[in-house]
């Protein structure tokens, strides 16, 4: 486990993306709504197979943050990232196993024994998309697996660590052990805030990491959700990142930077001790070139890692973002193009 050239160590909850073209039928059949975004039930739990069996589905990595493992890995040489997650001992993991190894990606999962890999069941009709998650194993990581020694060698040898906010909801002690890793060896630790939710509900979790993170990344939606579960006064996204970049920081050899993307709007980035936000336009492409915006997220923060780790300066990281995330809105999922297109400033 320990040979390879990794760089960037990503952390959060691996899932299997089970994506096929469905139909009213379909949705009704398992109580889906066009465009939703739900967990599993058992009423839910032959969805995955009809999917695979019945519409021809497209099988592929998921979970936050291995979609930005992957997107990283699309413009770094082959074994740069690796990626820890939970994942069950099953057909499943293989498929993800098999898929990230051909993407560049070199996983290091926790294998559970007794629960299956999470899926995400995920039915098109037309351009709406209804997802459905079954967590499952996703929900079982554990600081062991992380401190063992076939694993925390590989958080030694990284250069960078990026870990998905959804991860809060699942282990904080292995988020914790990384973020202290970072701050004792000056490393730079990346946190997605993920979804509104994260801010919202896992405030706590969410506060503890905060001190250690250099680099937070977020949504529109998700900065006014960690503004109302905070109590703060200022409502514009500016200054809720010039509010969270100025926060109390462990390792003060380098400002905390707060980059919030907004849709087709500019993303912004706020750094602690200036009074400056920087603006950085989308790479725009005409809607009829947009397939699925599912995954954009995930693919600008693959991008914008992938710039850190080559040593970019700190603009062109960000259009290295914008860049992946306008190849991936054009495929199926979070996915990137084939053959691999190289990016240039």
């Amino acid at each position: 486990m320990t040979t390879g050239n990794f760089e960037l160590l990503c952390l959060e909850n691996p899932l299997l993306d089970i994506q096929g073209v469905g139909d009213e039928e379909m949705l009704k059949k398992y109580d889906l709504k066009a465009n939703d975004a739900i967990l599993a039930e058992e009423k839910h739990m032959g969805l995955y197979e009809d999917l695979i069996q019945n519409r021809n589905a497209k099988l592929i990595p998921g979970g936050a943050a291995q979609n930005t493992a992957r997107g990283a890995a699309y413009i770094l040489p082959k074994d740069s990232v690796v990626y820890i997650g939970c994942v069950g001992k099953d057909k499943y993991a293989e498929i993800l196993e098999k898929a990230s190894s051909e993407q560049g990606v070199k996983t290091a999962y926790r294998y559970d024994e007794t629960t299956p890999t999470g899926r995400c069941g995920v039915v098109i009709t037309g351009h709406d998309r209804s997802m459905c998650t079954d967590l499952a194993a996703a929900n079982l990581y554990k600081l062991d697996h992380l401190k063992s020694p076939e694993i925390w060698p590989l958080v030694e040898q990284a250069k960078f660590y990026f870990v998905g906010g959804y991860h809060l909801t699942v282990c904080v002690p292995a988020i914790m052990a990384l973020a202290e890793e970072a701050e004792a060896k000056n490393k730079p630790f990346t946190l997605s805030l993920s979804a509104p939710f994260i801010p919202q509900f896992f405030k706590d979790p969410l506060d503890q990491v905060l001190p250690y993170c250099d680099y937070i990344i977020g949504n529109e939606t998700e900065a006014a959700a960690y503004a109302e579960s905070h109590g703060l006064d200022a409502k514009d996204i500016p200054s809720i990142a010039k509010h969270i970049a100025n926060l109390p920081k462990k390792n003060t050899k380098r400002d905390r930077t707060v980059i919030i993307t907004q849709g087709t709007e500019p993303s912004i980035a706020a750094t602690g001790g200036s009074s400056e936000i920087q603006e950085f336009p989308v790479h725009t492409i005409g809607k009829e070139q947009i397939n699925d915006t599912n995954g954009a997220g995930d693919a600008f923060a693959g991008g914008f890692m992938a710039g850190l780790v080559q040593g970019k300066p700190f603009k062109e990281a960000m259009h290295m973002g914008q860049w992946l995330a306008k190849l991936s809105i054009q495929e199926l999922g979070p996915s990137y193009p084939q053959p691999k297109q190289t990016y240039s400033a």
